[in-house]
Formats: structure tokens, C-alpha cells, sequence
């Protein structure tokens, strides 16, 4: 309800001339259709939409596609075939994650992985997910106030002293100069 999905689509809808893959383990292609449609954008041709939770699934169409970029929302609801247990499931999540790390490297997809945080401010699921991507970006405000700070806590490649701040308007996000 802090907003990661509008934040994810918004990027998603913003990219132009590179194929990008949105994969929802969370919502229904309609909710995300009216999630853009209050955003006032549209799906446009280099976007992709996929509502699956199935890592097979999503590699087949990922495969078929070759997106430059491929959104994942979220990691706890993605399911490997491979391993038994539950979609969340410390296992599921580990092996998911694994999974899209293999597929990027071998095809040099850029992943965005959605993940949640538990209530005590911690990823949710284990903690051997932070070590396994490049970059952490925490999503934090009050989900009844407008405004939200989006804060590095681990990046490989630069600081993580900078933060973003957005107002969340009716509109979808807008960054606060």
C-alpha cells in the first residue's frame, strides 16, 4: 500500500524504445490496466505485461519476448516447480530469486525484483536476498500521508547516501525537487 507497484509501473510505462517485461504475482491484468489508466498513461509497444507466478511460466515468456528489462512484483509471490513449499516461503524465495539472478546473467536482462519488508523494517524473506542483487532500494512513508522517500540501503556501484522523495497524487508518483 506504500506505493511499489505504482513506483514499478510508472518506470515501466517510462521507458521507451527498450522491451520491457512487468511480471504481477500480485494483480490482475485489469487492476494493472486501471492503475495506468489513473496514472494517465498506456501500455505503449515496448511494454509488456505478464500476470503469472510461476518462475517457468515467466522464463518461457521472458525467453520468447528478450526484454531489456524485467520487472518482478513481487519476489514473495513467485513459485519454483523446482522446489517444493508455499509462494513466501523462506525456500520458494531463495530459489526464485536464484532463478531470475541465473536468467539475467545469462541473458543480460536488467531485473527490478519488488520485495516487501516486514513490519520490522527488515526484507521479508531471507536475509541471503539483500546479497544476492546489486542494488537495495527501500520504499518507506506512511501510507496515509502523500509523502514517500525512496532510500538506498546497498549498491554496488555508487553511494547509498542519496535519497528520493515523491508526493503520491491521485495522478501516480511525482518527485519533489
Amino acid at each position: 500500500g506504500i506505493g511499489k507497484s505504482t513506483l514499478m509501473l510508472q518506470l515501466a510505462l517510462s521507458i521507451k524504445g527498450k522491451k520491457t517485461l512487468y511480471v504481477s504475482g500480485e494483480e490482475s491484468d485489469q487492476q494493472i490496466k486501471m492503475r495506468a489508466d489513473r496514472l494517465s498513461a498506456s501500455l505503449n509497444e515496448s511494454t509488456w505485461l505478464l500476470t503469472e507466478t510461476n518462475t517457468r511460466n515467466i522464463f518461457t515468456a521472458a525467453n520468447e519476448l528478450s526484454p531489456a528489462i524485467m520487472i518482478i512484483d513481487s519476489i514473495q509471490t513467485l513459485h519454483s516447480p523446482i522446489l517444493d513449499g508455499v509462494a513466501g516461503s523462506v525456500g520458494q524465495v531463495r530459489q526464485c530469486a536464484a532463478e531470475i539472478l541465473k536468467f539475467a546473467k545469462e541473458t543480460g536482462t536488467v531485473v527490478f525484483l519488488v520485495g516487501h519488508i516486514t513490519k520490522d523494517g527488515m526484507l521479508a524473506g531471507p536475509k541471503v536476498l539483500e546479497h544476492m542483487v546489486d542494488t537495495v532500494l527501500q520504499f518507506e512513508g506512511d501510507r496515509h500521508l502523500s509523502y514517500r522517500i525512496l532510500r538506498t540501503t546497498k549498491n554496488r556501484f555508487g553511494s547509498t547516501s542519496e535519497i528520493g522523495i515523491y508526493e503520491m497524487l491521485g495522478s501516480g508518483l511525482r518527485q519533489v525537487n
